[in-house]
């Protein structure tokens, strides 16, 4: 049985989503509480491996279970996936930084990393037009400036599409950096607070805390709005452009096909994996 995990977490105190000895780090976390349940070695594959000090609203997993665990799962006094949701969380204690939202069966042919066909991020800024708000810090990056929303959305747009985000990306080797940027931009919500928001068939190691840098750069009018797209088409990482803080970026959603489609879309992105593109 395959099933279908929604969650969120807080990243501020974890070292990441993914397992590593010693750290605290959220796929950790739950595959330890989930074992308590369950029993067994559970091991949790992700829609986005999210960065130490990311945040998500919208996370999706998916967990395969064994026999055992099965069994044990449907064995208890609310014998269905759904109920596990709650048990996660009673194992996870009270106010703690992630928290499941739903289990369901995952469809078939369901994977939860490679089916998915978009992720979609947020970014918060708060600059010296809303003030600096201590209750935010976890959320939301500072900036001692005046930012001009309306050249950062303007830059913003002009990054869209199919590229190569080399020169917005941290190398790594053997993977590709081309990537379909699908939506980008910038507004101000009713407190005043910058939002960006960046959607993605995948993204890069570090992509979108870099294009939202380029975007504040424009807006302190330390660089021209059609800088950004030449800084991309130069293919080179520069100091221009600061990769900016964690605390600001959340996964806000995920986006997968019709269930028919499930299948097919897992198969076609795990053969382009294997050409050597990295995890979203």
């Amino acid at each position: 049985m395959r099933l279908r995990i929604d969650l969120a977490y807080d990243g501020t105190d974890f070292r990441g989503w993914a397992r590593q000895p010693n750290l605290r780090t959220v796929q950790g976390t739950l595959e330890a509480a989930i074992a308590r349940i369950l029993g067994g070695d559970p091991r949790l594959v992700v829609a986005g491996r999210t960065d130490a000090g990311v945040h998500a609203s919208a996370q999706v997993a998916h967990l395969d279970l064994t026999e055992g665990q099965e069994r044990r799962l449907l064995s208890g006094r609310r014998p269905e996936p759904a109920a596990l949701a709650g048990r996660i969380n009673g194992v996870l204690g009270p106010y703690p930084d992630v928290a499941v939202h739903r289990v369901d069966v995952a469809p078939e042919g369901f994977d939860a990393r490679f089916s998915a066909v978009w992720r979609r991020y947020a970014y918060r800024v708060a600059d010296r037009v809303t003030g600096y708000d201590p209750l935010e810090r976890g959320r939301t990056t500072w900036v001692a400036a005046e930012l001009d929303v309306d050249a950062m959305d303007a830059a913003a747009r002009s990054l869209r599409g199919l590229h190569d985000f080399a020169a917005y990306c941290k190398p790594r080797e053997e993977a590709t950096t081309i990537r379909t940027l699908l939506e980008y931009g910038w507004h101000r919500d009713a407190s005043g607070i910058l939002i960006a928001s960046v959607k993605a068939d995948a993204f890069c190691h570090s992509m979108v805390r870099a294009l939202v840098g380029a975007c504040v750069a424009v807006g302190e009018g330390r660089i021209e709005i059609g800088r950004v797209a030449e800084i991309r088409d130069e293919l080179e990482r520069t100091n221009e452009v600061k990769v900016l803080a964690a605390r600001g970026l959340t996964l806000t959603e995920v986006g997968y096909p019709s269930h028919d489609l499930l299948a097919a879309r897992a198969e076609q992105t795990r053969a382009r994996r294997e050409l050597g593109s990295p995890d979203a």
